[in-house]
């Protein structure tokens, strides 16, 4: 029965854009970062991202690792200034304890840009979390 079926909530798990310096292409670009900021490693995280906007979509992306360790991140994608006019999702699964996680993560199209940068301690830089 539905009722009895257990949705675990995710936290302490982010996705974020980092605009930062990219010293072969001498520019400044987005980057996404998925952040586990736990006490715990997750394994098995399995990312899915795409842009959409009604008819206009990108192909989704699919990244993969086996895992991620307590308070750290790792980068997912250079992210093109073309898609970020667009709402940009991000689908991230996970195990924690061998319970599986899953949770969609977006940034809202005309919201990513400099001004709305906040401190990302984890990462010891600025950038905007996805909602």
């Amino acid at each position: 029965m539905k009722k009895d079926i257990k949705i675990p909530i995710v936290t302490d798990v982010h996705v974020a854009l980092i605009y930062e310096y990219n010293t072969d292409f001498k520019a400044k670009e987005w980057n996404a970062y998925i952040l586990n900021n736990k006490e715990t490693a997750i394994e098995l995280v399995f990312v899915v991202s795409k842009g959409y906007d009604g008819e206009t979509k990108t192909s989704p992306l699919r990244h993969s690792m086996e895992g991620l360790e307590p308070k750290s991140f790792a980068k997912l994608e250079f992210v093109q200034d073309e898609v970020l006019k667009l709402n940009n999702e991000f689908f991230v699964t996970f195990y924690e304890n061998g319970v599986l996680y899953e949770k969609k993560y977006l940034f809202k199209k005309g919201t990513v840009s400099e001004q709305n940068t906040i401190n990302i301690p984890l990462l010891g830089t600025k950038g905007i979390l996805a909602s």
